[in-house]
């Protein structure tokens, strides 16, 4: 999402689903998964929408749809791919929506191509690419070349369609197991929402990431959203479906190890040793990016206050540089058990975490937590991560590492804010005070913050002391909520008054801001003023924006990328679903949500006349158009997604000679392994998934005893063909195994399950699938069944992760099945 539109979060918002022609359900399970959120998939039925879901089980979810497709787990390009053809080939495309708001015109390097599964520019030995020829073709004036009939055979627009036009629908049938009659079927239904007037929607969640080609399945999404016009529209839009309240909110914050707050990237020893290279690299000419100084430096104000002056380049000095990670693979999820498992890392603080459960290959992560010095859980009660050492099989007496468990406070116990998946912060407010000892995270942060600067300031000889000491940290010793709220909106240095919005913030040192992209959310001193408190229901548009319902980033936008919801001279393509509207006669805007496009000259006050910013509906890209071929490398395994198979997988890619996703990391560690492809042993496909019942890694609803009773045990759902092959009857126990361990499972014989048939020629074979739910483990009220076992589906799980984001393969594996 974001190489393709400039920000990765969900465009639209819950509500706006309502506004939908049709739904694609395709990666995720909002009946189950997002239960409240399927009350707008309903309402928009109600008003004759169509519903299609995609998915490898028949989901509560399909239960609703006009139409479910049963889709081989990992093979969503394929699919995408053959839509997208059907796009191109019959001349479905929203042609004025495609010529001006995306880079189909632009024309691409003439070294440029793509053979057997392989972009140009493949270093086998290294198992990574040169992009060089992955750009625009520039002409005397630097600017890319342009060709707005798309007729060039090197533009974008032509290269799509020749990079496509393999997915034919009986490719797509031999890849993804989707009968051709239901492909097509399904293809009708959803480009008919590239009509101007119409909008469709996709929703996606982790069974679309968790894939060694997770970024390229969603950017298959992207590419038929922009052909289709779908971008910037109600009801349109790609909605990423978080995993639970606040994930947005988490990478907002920069939980992830690649950014700092506000999606800037995190500077890098190797490439920004001084303020000037990181400023100069990281910020594009073009585009609103261009103001990344402004928020960095505030940011850096922010973190370090008075000891951040402009002659020390804002204390950049004292700002942690990124390096390489653990054998060069940066510092995500799976090489930081790697680097545990080394010895590498030394200790771990888990926050309302439970990796024993959710990391993948589970085997690796509890050799891992076994060579910690230390380990601290903060939690509600005893996880399966704070008492690893009790784990079937383990001998505490040769486990070394020391366990603090520190007992948090449940959200119904403390105050802040949270941002859901549509980006909407809303203030919650504490309803109890903590139990016994119970903190909150927020306590816990802070305290730790307190501790480090008194110990750093106690010992002189300390090494580089300052980052710590003169870290600005005055929220005082029971930590004000309110006072870190105002803090990341942003404020003026020399006064201390909030500034309004990120549009205030500047590059020399008279602001500071925690993250740019909330600022705006606290714009004033008091907590009257605190806009994400707001409950107002008044909805003027009929659009389900309530723009004065708490606040959304970027400045209290609802749908992003709204340019593109009226046509280049400022006309709505659906004046029922009117977001922007230019009135020639009056020169003005008129406006039912904030826009994402420059609208208003801030010297002269005038308004800006459509034409111009219909130049750049796409603000935060350079190129100010949306991304149908990503340039730059900035997607690592190509600028078009292409079909590769799962790492473990029983068949051979109908598509190309390149079996796998080329770029991807497969770790050599003694406890890493993997199945061959077609591997005899192995010969059943397995994926995981979330019922209503649990939530995520299971801390939470296995200790309640009404709720674990519930879903008491661990099971595994398999088709009733592949039972009676096995010898297997519903309710007996199962013994689910894959190269790296296995897994006890009640046998759930049902028809939600079922074999693909896929490949072609020779290679055409029916295989099974089985499908666990993760939520079970080893400690807690319940396990998943008889004591002295470990019911942690993750166990079976390989340890290899996408090869830009290496989020791990949970959901495409191989396993085998005996009765036990």
């Amino acid at each position: 999402m974001g190489p393709t539109f400039g920000r990765g979060a969900m465009t639209n918002h819950w509500n706006d689903i309502a506004n939908s022609d049709c739904i694609m359900i395709i990666g995720c399970n909002p009946a189950e998964n997002h239960p409240i959120s399927f009350k707008w998939i309903t309402k928009a039925m109600d008003q004759g929408a169509k519903l299609i879901v995609v998915d490898p089980r028949f989901t509560r979810s399909a239960s609703k749809a006009d139409l479910f497709v049963r889709l081989r787990p990992g093979t969503d390009v394929a699919l995408m791919g053959g839509l997208i053809n059907y796009v191109l080939a019959h001349n479905l495309f929203h042609q004025e929506y495609v010529v001006n708001y995306t880079n189909a015109s632009f024309v691409v390097d003439p070294g440029f191509s793509f053979h057997e599964g392989l972009f140009t520019g493949y270093h086998k030995e290294k198992q990574s690419y040169d992009t060089a020829t992955w750009d625009y073709l520039t002409g005397p004036d630097g600017k890319p070349v342009t060709d707005p009939t798309l007729a060039d055979p090197r533009c974008v627009f032509q290269l799509l369609k020749a990079q496509y036009a393999r997915y034919t629908p009986a490719m797509v049938a031999a890849t993804t197991g989707v009968p051709q009659e239901t492909f097509l079927k399904m293809a009708a239904l959803y480009t008919a929402t590239g009509q101007p007037g119409k909008s469709g929607t996709i929703m996606y969640a982790m069974g679309g990431t968790q894939h060694s080609t997770g970024v390229q399945i969603i950017r298959s999404y992207t590419i038929l959203q922009q052909l289709l016009g779908n971008m910037g529209l109600p009801g349109g839009g790609i909605n990423a479906l978080r995993g639970e309240n606040n994930v947005q909110g988490s990478t907002d914050m920069a939980i992830l190890f690649h950014i700092v707050p506000g999606y800037m990237a995190i500077p890098s020893e190797a490439k920004h040793p001084t303020l000037k290279d990181y400023l100069e690299k990281e910020t594009p000419k073009a585009g609103y990016w261009s103001n990344k100084p402004k928020f960095f430096v505030s940011l850096l104000k922010a973190f370090w206050g008075d000891a951040a002056k402009k002659e020390s380049d804002f204390a950049y000095d004292y700002l942690p540089k990124i390096g390489k990670g653990f054998q060069g693979a940066g510092y995500s999820w799976i090489p930081l058990f790697e680097a545990m498992g080394a010895g590498t890392v030394k200790g771990m603080l888990v926050w309302g975490m439970n990796p024993a459960v959710s990391s993948p290959n589970l085997n690796q992560t509890y050799h891992a937590l076994d060579q910690l010095d230390w380990l601290a859980a903060f939690d509600l009660w005893e996880t399966d991560t704070s008492v690893f050492w009790k784990r079937p099989g383990a001998d505490p007496k040769k486990i070394k590492t020391e366990v603090f468990l520190l007992p948090a406070a449940d959200s119904l116990e403390k105050e802040g804010s949270a941002s859901n998946s549509g980006r909407w912060l809303q203030w919650r407010y504490q309803a109890v005070q903590p139990h016994g000892d119970a903190r909150s995270d927020l306590w816990y942060a802070n305290r730790l913050g307190l501790e480090l600067q008194k110990l750093y300031k106690a010992e002189p000889q300390a090494v580089f002391s300052d980052p710590i000491v003169n870290l600005t940290w005055n929220y005082g010793a029971d930590p004000d909520v309110h006072l870190v709220a105002k803090e990341v909106n942003g404020y003026t240095v020399a006064d201390k008054k909030q500034v309004a919005n990120f549009t205030k913030l500047m590059d020399d040192g008279s602001t500071a801001c925690g993250n740019w992209i909330y600022s705006g959310s606290y714009p004033g001193p008091d907590k009257k003023d605190n806009l994400m408190t707001r409950r107002d229901k008044k909805d003027p548009s009929g659009l389900g924006l309530y723009p004065n319902w708490t606040w959304a980033w970027p400045v209290n936008r609802r749908i992003i990328y709204n340019r593109c919801s009226a046509d280049p001279q400022g006309q709505p393509w659906s004046r029922d679903k009117a977001l922007c509207r230019w009135d020639p006669a009056a020169k003005t805007w008129m406006k039912n949500d904030v826009p994402d496009f420059g609208w208003l000259n801030p010297k002269t006050k005038e308004q800006i006349p459509p034409e111009v910013s219909a130049r750049t509906p796409f603000i935060m890209l350079p190129e100010g158009k949306s991304r149908l071929f990503v340039p730059q490398g900035l997607c690592k395994d190509g600028p078009f997604p292409e079909h590769y198979e799962a790492l473990e997988c029983p068949f051979h890619n109908p598509m190309s000679r390149q079996q796998h996703n080329p770029v991807v990391k497969i770790w050599k560690s003694a406890l890493s392994k993997f199945a061959e492809v077609c591997d005899p042993r192995f010969p059943i496909i397995a994926t995981t998934f979330r019922v209503t019942e649990h939530w995520q890694a299971g801390a939470m609803t296995r200790n309640l005893d009404w709720q674990a009773e519930l879903f008491p045990e661990m099971f595994v759902e398999m088709s009733p063909a592949l039972a009676q092959a096995k010898g297997i009857k519903a309710g007996d126990w199962v013994k689910v195994k894959s190269i790296r361990g296995e897994v006890l499972a009640r046998a759930n014989v049902t028809p939600r399950v079922g074999a693909f048939c896929c490949g072609t020629g020779n290679f055409q074979n029916t295989v099974e699938m089985v499908a666990l739910p993760w939520h079970f483990g080893f400690d807690g009220l319940i396990t998943g069944g008889p004591a002295g076992n470990n019911y942690a589906a993750n166990q079976l799980a390989p340890e290899v992760g996408d090869a830009n984001t290496m989020i791990p393969e949970y959901k495409a594996f191989l396993v085998n099945i005996e009765k036990v």
